[in-house]
């Protein structure tokens, strides 16, 4: 007996060492779980004190103030109309709320955020804080916006600059071209012309009867 008790003993240390790393293990996928989604979280807590907020000022004394008439002479009608309009009201906003959630992928969202607030972590240099001031924000945004625009629109003109140089001196070489043609056809011309003066000139000099003589 002595010898199943103590050999029973390991066992049951065992098992129970497999039950708290078990629950350690559960416990840390849970702290895991609810870290990988805080603002998600937090985003969910606004809307759900919003909400109250919103049902808070909804109140049954505020509704029958609109319903004098029907709450003087029926206040059990009243009062049941105005659980279905809170009831129905809650209901709407917290299916609006998981539509843009849903619809609006805010959890991929909510991750990009964080990847991008790890990343700045190793970034020196302080993000951009709004000052206050809109008309200073925005001129500042502008600012940097045309500057962008006027950089762009200088290397765009470079470019245009670079290709009409090119296109002009093709233009140009097309009109050396056609100018040397025109040289190369108005000097055959006048060879043309000279020769056809010779050749009259030497008909010219031959009287008839010598040239039908030969003949």
């Amino acid at each position: 007996m002595e010898e199943s008790e103590k050999s029973s003993e390991p066992v049951l240390e065992k098992t129970n060492v497999d039950k708290v790393d078990d629950v350690s293990t559960r416990r840390n996928d849970s702290v895991k779980s609810s870290q990988s989604k805080p603002r998600l979280k937090l985003f969910s807590k606004v809307m759900e004190k919003s909400l109250q907020w919103l049902l808070d000022n909804a109140s049954f004394d505020r509704f029958s103030h609109y319903f004098q008439p029907l709450s003087k002479q029926n206040p059990q009608l009243t009062e049941a109309m105005h659980k279905q309009f809170i009831s129905q009201l809650q209901t709407l906003v917290q299916k609006e709320i998981a539509t843009v959630i849903e619809e609006g992928d805010l959890q991929v969202k909510f991750e990009e955020l964080d990847r991008l607030e790890e990343l700045a972590k190793d970034t020196p240099q302080a993000a951009w804080r709004p000052s206050g001031v809109p008309e200073q924000d925005v001129c500042s945004g502008l600012v940097s916006y045309y500057k962008k625009q006027e950089e762009y629109m200088r290397i765009q003109l470079k470019k245009l600059q670079k290709e009409n140089a090119g296109l002009a001196q093709k233009v140009q070489a097309g009109r050396e071209n056609i100018t040397h043609t025109e040289q190369c056809i108005a000097a055959g011309v006048e060879e043309w012309r000279a020769s056809l003066e010779d050749l009259e000139a030497c008909v010219s000099t031959l009287s008839p009867s010598e040239h039908f003589g030969s003949l």
